[in-house]
């Protein structure tokens, strides 16, 4: 169904939800005018890049990129690639092929233990690489657990229950590969994305290609992913060309990419171009607090926190789901705008000097810490990303001793030792005291799509698309199709996509 063409837009939060929206609506409907609001000065979401001075031992003064929220990006976002061809951000790409070390090896610490075990790049790669464990005496029963799981998994019967329609991350797994091989992969995974439980995420919104490859594999997971998908090419077929030029072949053979700037890069290119539209306007600092249609006028009306009344013909929410339900009439509420909780997660940037030939971690990209057994308390640390190894080129060769690991903690830090010696244990090697230490504090920053979620943003959707909505108010985000850069962007892109 088309709805009328808009004269005027209100967009509501600047994140790069928000920014994409408002991107792609003041290219398609460059006769709209379109006002983003943002509570903050800050634009950009959870997106922090920030450079730190450092003096290095000969007394030369050079800087790091410390990253605050997300640090590398994968190539498999055309929406994301999109931007990087239109907003001319080609020259400062930084791409770490699939071939390099620090892309090939990823790490798990299992509570408990002591060091790191490398782990293989994807399931399937089990059958045939391994583990190589720097532990040798854990190598026995967790291969065997990994190994044995993916071996029989394509023996093992449709196991799927009647009648179900989604499950938890943990279900899904155990039911294909065992408990076991749940507890310490698909924890971990959510971990490392979510900062959440993976008994309570959802698997066919979280990982949506693990319940289709169970379908094309007609019960068996290894099965599908070895059978072709044909969601892509539907996809195709609904949406609009991606812009891409160069870039989808610069992409090729790469793991992942960043900015020389960082993915702030990104968030500042869209700012610069946004502000050079006419018909966008950008207001940071300002935050909605009321949102409602006026059925006279058939315009929504938005009071803001500097006591202005925003008037649009249509609107795009991209601010968190109970942000938004704070917003509505009890009137006229919108369903399940409050069912996922958001997790909490504190980011600490730690810059260190290494003594010649002190290697303090790993080549490879960083490693995850699983939900603990039975026998083991939690622990804090949910992961450490190895920033020196995973996007090096973003520091002056002349750095090599600077050493930067970022740790994603699920609470506050007590005690920024106490912190070193945690990591210090899971390393299996002894920190040197950090040059520089940054704790940024994220509460409630990523949603949690339970089971039930697809299902849920259905249900949304028809009720937006029913009076007084009429399909003229768009609610996107994190908390509705996914938490990824990637997501994020693409949600923006197709924001407003039935507005003629």
């Amino acid at each position: 169904m088309r709805i009328m063409a808009p004269s005027s837009i209100a967009i509501l939060g600047g994140g790069l939800t928000g920014l994409s929206a408002a991107f792609h609506l003041s290219r398609r409907f460059p006769a709209a005018q379109i006002t983003l609001l943002n509570k903050d000065i800050h634009f950009g979401g959870w997106v922090h890049s920030r450079r730190a001075k450092i003096t290095l031992k000969d007394g030369r003064e050079t800087s790091v990129l410390l990253e605050a929220g997300p640090r590398t990006l994968r190539p498999n976002s055309k929406g994301v690639l999109e931007l990087i061809n239109l907003l001319d951000l080609s020259p400062s790409l930084l791409t770490v092929p699939k071939s390099s070390p620090a892309a090939r090896n990823r790490f798990l610490h299992l509570p408990g233990t002591k060091g790191l075990l490398c782990i293989p790049s994807s399931p399937l790669s089990i059958l045939t690489s391994g583990l190589s464990p720097k532990s040798s005496s854990l190598h026995s029963p967790l291969g065997h657990i990994l190994l044995s799981a993916v071996v029989r998994e394509p023996f093992r019967p449709w196991n799927r229950p009647l009648m179900i329609e989604d499950e938890s991350v943990d279900e899904f797994l155990s039911r294909r590969f065992g408990s076991e091989f749940a507890r310490i992969f698909g924890s971990a995974l959510v971990h490392g994305i979510y900062a959440a439980d993976s008994r309570k995420s959802s698997v066919r919104a979280a990982f949506p290609s693990l319940w289709d490859a169970e379908e094309r594999g007609r019960g068996s997971l290894v099965t599908g992913f070895l059978r072709p998908s044909r969601a892509s090419a539907i996809a195709d077929v609904n949406d609009l060309p991606y812009q891409l030029g160069d870039v989808d072949g610069q992409m090729r053979g790469v793991s992942v990419y960043s900015f020389s700037q960082g993915i702030g890069a990104l968030v500042d290119a869209l700012l610069r171009e946004l502000r050079t539209r006419r018909n966008v306007r950008l207001v940071g600092g300002v935050s909605a607090t009321g949102l409602r249609m006026n059925p006279r006028t058939a315009q929504f009306e938005i009071t803001t926190s500097s006591c202005e009344t925003l008037r649009a013909t249509h609107t795009v929410s991209a601010v968190p789901l109970p942000s938004l339900k704070g917003l509505l009439s009890p009137k006229t509420p919108l369903p399940h705008l409050t069912a996922n909780p958001y997790s909490s997660v504190t980011v600490v940037n730690l810059v260190f000097l290494a003594s010649p030939g002190h290697v303090l971690h790993p080549v490879g990209f960083g490693y995850l810490v699983p939900r603990a057994s039975s026998r083991h308390a939690e622990n804090a640390i949910l992961g450490c990303v190895f920033d020196s190894s995973s996007m090096s080129t973003q520091e002056a060769p002349w750095s090599a001793d600077i050493v930067k690991m970022t740790a994603m903690l699920r609470e506050p830090v007590a005690s920024i030792p106490r912190l070193v010696d945690m990591l210090s244990e899971q390393l299996g090697v002894r920190l040197p005291d950090p040059l520089i230490v940054r704790v940024h504090d994220k509460a409630h920053c990523i949603p949690l799509l339970r089971v039930g979620h697809l299902q849920r943003m259905q249900e949304l959707s028809e009720v937006l698309q029913g009076e007084p909505w009429s399909s003229k108010l768009e609610v996107i985000g994190a908390g509705v199709g996914g938490v990824s850069v990637g997501d994020c962007v693409e949600a923006g892109r197709r924001a407003g996509r039935n507005w003629a």
